[in-house]
């Protein structure tokens, strides 16, 4: 390889570590090779490539299941979750740590967003648990490491992001996130239960809820359990895309917000419509700018060096995953999760389809151990989010945060290495 070919790469973590945006710093690397290095295309080819990637007609799930995510604050579907999960663990010691991880993972299937899930309940419940005698740091921890669910469990954004890169159907891997989701939320409710019963912090509530009371918190709580559910059931019978479920998803939450729980008025549209296009702006423009740099390593070859380099390295499934987990675990702490499913997919899928890799549990493999890596210093995205809102220290934070990586990356060992628990729906419902 000569110096051109390594050396947007090197500026890429450069200005990582001088903390650039991450999508100027792939921009600006792409921009420089375009610019100066000797046979590359003009940069007019870059641009056309992120004007076309943000085009796509797959990407338009994007901004429809971020602005549902929004709505379903102001329409009081989240409290409403939050209820209930109070209602359902909220007796078991640690109580309100359980509900901060059960709301993650049922919220999945709302927002699909791991930095939009820590912001929502590092504000909402970090308090909370501090009030009741949880320290800062590990409400922090808990928050951010329960956000690692919600991408995994449909309508998840890294999902959609894979399946656009692989070419693979965005429902077998929404089908594909269920039960890893409740397999991760269940292994981290046990280890929440531990770490409390360790340190002494009891339930949020005194007692069980009787059967009047969860029944009430259930009933409250099923148009926002609709979500989900209805998810597989229209996928399943083809009653509409996962773009047009994305629409379907606004259109539901806005009805139910304005004529359920009357919760959402006319003067929140303004704020809606506001806060979704800055979260939907920043993901598109990380797409953009995954994409410049993707056509550099398009033009050099990269992903094919790559998949040969592992192909003709290993031929053990098990071992050519252990060493993609093994780099992914890396590289993801220095991208985001979004832009570094971009870059890598179109540079592993090749390799993992030639060695027998089933594509759909690759996928899966990639979004967890990419969001593990978001909560885990030095650069987690959701590491930052929930340590910024919480005025928590990173060295404070990292402390209680060791143990629920840990957990993950088992999890994820587990996952990786017992395929059936990752197929079993796609292969149930497709």
């Amino acid at each position: 390889m000569d110096f051109w070919t390594l050396f947007p790469i090197l500026l890429l973590f450069v200005l990582f570590f001088l903390k650039v945006p991450v999508a100027y710093s792939m921009i600006i690397s792409s921009i420089v090779y375009f610019n100066f290095a000797p046979d590359s295309p003009n940069v007019a080819v870059m641009v056309q490539k992120m004007i076309a990637a943000n085009s796509s007609f797959t990407y338009l799930a994007i901004p429809f299941f971020t602005c549902a995510g929004v709505v379903f604050g102001y329409a009081g579907i989240t409290k409403r979750l939050l209820g209930l999960c109070e209602m359902l663990v909220g007796h078991l010691r640690g109580g309100m740590a359980q509900v901060n991880i059960l709301l993650s993972a049922l919220m999945g299937g709302l927002s699909g967003s791991a930095n939009a899930d820590a912001a929502l309940q590092a504000k909402m419940l970090v308090p909370q648990m501090e009030k009741i005698g949880y320290s800062r740091s590990f409400s922090c921890a808990v928050t951010a490491a329960s956000s690692c669910i919600t991408p995994i469990i449909p309508p998840g954004i890294i999902l959609i992001l894979y399946a656009s890169a692989s070419e693979v159907s965005i429902a077998r891997m929404f089908y594909a996130g269920y039960i890893p989701g409740a397999f991760i939320t269940a292994c981290m409710m046990v280890l929440t239960w531990w770490i409390s019963k360790k340190r002494g912090y009891l339930p949020s509530r005194e007692r069980r809820a009787t059967g009047g009371e969860f029944a009430k918190a259930l009933i409250d709580a099923i148009p926002a359990l609709f979500v989900p559910f209805g998810l597989i059931l229209g996928l399943r019978f083809g009653i509409f895309t996962p773009t047009e479920a994305g629409a379907i998803c606004v259109l539901y939450s806005v009805i139910v917000g304005f004529f359920f729980y009357r919760e959402l008025k006319l003067s929140d549209i303004p704020k809606i419509i506001h806060e979704s296009v800055l979260n939907t702006a920043g993901i598109m423009f990380i797409l953009a700018g995954a994409q410049a740099f993707s056509t550099y390593l398009t033009w050099e070859r990269l992903p094919n060096i790559i998949s040969e380099a592992l192909i003709s390295g290993i031929s053990s499934p098990f071992i050519f995953l252990l060493v993609v987990n093994l780099i992914l675990l890396v590289v993801g702490m220095f991208f985001d999760g979004g832009a570094a499913m971009i870059l890598l997919a179109p540079l592993l899928v090749p390799a993992a389809q030639a060695i027998g890799v089933d594509l759909i549990h690759f996928g899966i493999v990639m979004s967890i151990n990419l969001t593990i890596a978001g909560m885990t210093p030095p650069f987690g995205a959701m590491m930052f989010v929930a340590t910024s809102i919480t005025d928590t220290k990173i060295e404070d934070y990292t402390r209680d945060a060791i143990p629920y990586i840990i957990l993950l990356i088992i999890c994820l060992l587990i996952l990786t290495n017992v395929p059936g628990i990752v197929m079993f729906l796609p292969n149930l419902l497709s």
